[in-house]
């Protein structure tokens, strides 16, 4: 035990977490090999090339050295600065990485050792070792339980196939919202939304959780004496503002920067959702040709109320009695509410749900492990099609098996009729899954 209250496990957890991701970006990637677009990680490294070579005010805007239609940027200004980083890095190893319009494509064996790299380094520091600290602090249960969660939290096969695999950097957006939720469970919540903020403008997808952090954070104000009550909302207010004027200040020069950003981040033209995401929208598509039959401002609106519906009686419950057990039930709810529901959604997004999802571990890990393999299940139609089944396979199997050592009394308990049929269930579930993919 190298650190207090730290179980060995936990080291082999995090030691093979990383050899694990290691291993999956050793296969293919999203456009590997398949011009003229290309996939993420050619609009990963483009987005390298236009921060690099281009002035702050041009990284949204169309021209003729900034071709939104290929691989635009639409993610808020902190993933801009992250690839700008990335990109100076980059251009410091081999200036063609990054070249202006010539570099469109590039996949070189080095350059993907590089740009694999980017992902490992960004999720170790992000997501990796934010929940081994995770493991230290929360307190409640004993260590080799939290080393047991720590571990499964690391090997969830959605996020590694996604990050590592199909490639993306959805770590760093999850971790920052990891760290706001820490913050608020240690009742630092200036810090704690300062974290979420961050998140926001890393990914706007972080806005599935706004509304349950917003009548958290309300909530706890308003359970407070007047003269404070008033005095922490300023402080909250001030927060959101400086980290929001922060992110932004190289876009308010002028109206024009700041829209179009905006635009960017909320492309309404995609459409409702994207290829084959496991959400209602798509699922009714097959006998309701939405997109036939309603305008894209009808759609908007339709899947509004939709996803207010869903999420408003966690948050109205949240802000009346704010607590952190229901806060993180509530960022369950919600995210997941926007997933099914929400406008322009594709399969990535499942990410969402599942971080606080994982935090439930020990306290339901039945319905947790359960719903972590359907939502990795829910992503085969992209896998497939980047040549990642052989690792969706295996990390599927690798935790399953370490879900089942670790909870092994709870995930396959015959001692009572309900546990009986829960465990019968998720076994029937996960041989069906099986059958499916063979």
């Amino acid at each position: 035990m190298l650190i207090n209250g730290v179980d060995d496990l936990m080291y082999f957890g995090v030691l093979l977490s990383v050899a694990v991701r290691w291993a999956v970006s050793r296969f293919p990637y999203s456009g590997a090999g398949k011009p003229p677009m290309f996939g993420d990680y050619e609009a990963q490294r483009h987005w390298m090339e236009i921060t690099v070579n281009l002035p702050t005010n041009e990284w949204y805007k169309n021209s003729t050295k900034n071709d939104l239609l290929y691989w635009g940027l639409d993610y808020p200004p902190l993933t801009a600065y992250h690839s700008m980083i990335c990109g100076y890095i980059a251009k410091w190893f081999n200036p063609d990485w990054v070249a202006l319009n010539t570099s469109r494509g590039y996949e070189s064996y080095h350059h993907k050792i590089f740009m694999r790299s980017s992902v490992l380094v960004a999720d170790i520091v992000f997501y990796v070792a934010l929940i081994f600290y995770w493991s230290i602090v929360y307190k409640p249960w004993n260590i080799r339980n939290k080393a047991i969660a720590a571990g499964l939290c690391l090997l969830y096969p959605g996020l590694i196939l996604i990050d590592h695999g199909h490639f993306q950097y959805n770590s760093v957006s999850l971790g920052f919202t990891l760290w706001a939720i820490i913050f608020m469970m240690s009742g630092r919540d200036l810090i704690g939304a300062a974290f979420f903020c961050l998140a926001l403008h890393y990914k706007q997808m972080s806005l599935y959780y706004a509304l349950p952090f917003f009548c958290y954070l309300l909530g706890t104000c308003l359970k407070l004496p007047w003269s404070k009550r008033i005095a922490k909302f300023l402080k909250l207010s001030c927060v959101v503002l400086i980290v929001s004027g922060i992110c932004w200040m190289p876009f308010l020069r002028s109206l024009g920067d700041t829209l179009a950003v905006v635009e960017r981040l909320f492309p309404f033209s995609r459409g409702l959702y994207e290829d084959k995401v496991a959400n209602i929208w798509c699922m009714l598509s097959i006998v309701i040709k939405w997109k036939s039959i309603f305008s894209t401002s009808t759609l908007v609106k339709l899947s509004a109320i939709c996803t207010l519906l869903s999420v408003l009686p966690s948050s109205i419950d949240l802000l009346r009695n704010p607590s952190l057990h229901k806060l993180r039930l509530s960022l369950i709810n919600s995210s997941l509410a926007f997933f099914l529901f929400s406008f322009q959604v594709h399969e990535k997004t499942i990410l969402l749900p599942i971080l606080p999802v994982l935090l439930h571990l020990e306290d339901y890990p039945l319905p947790c492990v359960w719903f972590a393999y359907i939502s990795t299940f829910s992503l085969i139609p992209l896998l497939a099609k980047d040549g990642l089944m052989i690792p969706f396979v295996a990390l599927c199997a690798l935790f399953l098996i370490g879900a089942i050592r670790g909870y092994e009394d709870l995930l396959l308990s015959l001692k009572t009729k309900s546990s009986r049929y829960a465990s019968l269930s998720f076994c029937i579930s996960v041989l069906g899954s099986v059958v499916l993919i063979y």
